[in-house]
């Protein structure tokens, strides 16, 4: 009889490791798909936005007045806050985003826009509109990101 309480106990502590391994995994996974669900709903907020702002900036030269398009933006994605950027260089203009509260320097999320164009602003999750605001000085469009609530 003492033979066989050691082996149901190692029984035991087996099916107890490998249960633990299975619910880890089971958490890993869904992390990984709540991850990827959020980053994709942030990917299509930046495609409106870059949307926007290339309508926005066709419009403007032709017209040669100053545009200024509010966007409604959700307070969060999933249970994460989130930011956009406006960002260029002498080469180039883009938008990107991130998950969490404070901008970072380099970020996989990315849309760029027309050349010859000045860029400037940011909007962080939770603070109501996003206000885009195109005009025209000295033949280069500018297009200022800010939230709504700031100035109000």
């Amino acid at each position: 009889m003492p033979l066989i309480t050691p082996s149901y106990l190692y029984t035991f502590v087996a099916l107890l490791a490998v249960s633990s391994l299975l619910v880890f995994s089971f958490i890993a996974y869904t992390d990984a798909v709540r991850f990827s669900s959020e980053t994709r709903q942030l990917k299509s907020l930046m495609n409106r936005i870059a949307a926007k702002t290339t309508e926005m900036l066709t419009l403007t030269p032709t017209i040669n007045v100053t545009l200024e398009v509010f966007i409604e933006m959700p307070p969060s994605i999933g249970k994460q806050q989130y930011w956009i950027r406006l960002q260029n260089d002498s080469a180039k203009a883009w938008l990107e985003g991130g998950l969490g509260e404070i901008p970072i320097e380099k970020t996989d999320l990315c849309v760029y826009l027309l050349k010859e164009v000045f860029v400037a602003g940011y909007y962080t999750a939770g603070h109501g509109a996003a206000r885009l605001t195109c005009h025209v000085i000295d033949n280069v469009p500018n297009i200022q990101l800010t939230s709504f609530s700031e100035e109000y």
